[in-house]
């Protein structure tokens, strides 16, 4: 005995493959627009931009610990001075307290180094307002001078 009736899965299936395929008919094949335009912005946004600078990565030893530091190229003079004033540092505090952890050791310098900034900050604009001062008098003095011929 045959069964005439197909079942119902088999013919849900069939509907849904029908129908996918009608809509991909309809629709128009992006994909390859989407690929050409993404290509064109990396291209249009890779131009536009200033060349990136080369980094380098850099091992830099600082009390005996290492350290690795990526690092431009063209700055890797810099951080070796720094490298070097913070090592000096660090190891004459060791010197003063051979107790203080790598990390204490490193706040220490963190916070003496913020207060050496700031000091100089401060030094800068009391010089500032030094010149401003100095250009003050030496205008009035100038002005007195005019009045007086």
């Amino acid at each position: 005995m045959t069964d005439d009736r197909t079942n119902p899965v088999d013919s849900e299936l069939q509907s849904n493959q029908s129908k996918n395929t009608q809509v991909q008919k309809s629709m128009p094949n992006n994909n390859s627009n989407i690929t050409a335009n993404n290509s064109a912005a990396r291209l249009t946004a890779k131009s536009e931009s200033a060349p990136e600078p080369q980094i380098k990565k850099v091992d830099v030893a600082i009390a005996g610990v290492t350290y690795p530091i990526f690092c431009p190229v063209h700055e890797q003079e810099e951080l070796h001075a720094a490298v070097s004033y913070i090592n000096d540092f660090a190891l004459k505090l060791r010197k003063d307290a051979p107790s203080l952890s790598q990390e204490n050791l490193l706040v220490l310098s963190c916070l003496n180094l913020y207060e050496k900034i700031q000091t100089h900050k401060r030094n800068e604009e009391d010089r500032l307002q030094q010149s401003k001062q100095s250009e003050a008098l030496l205008n009035k003095i100038m002005k007195d001078a005019h009045s007086i011929l």
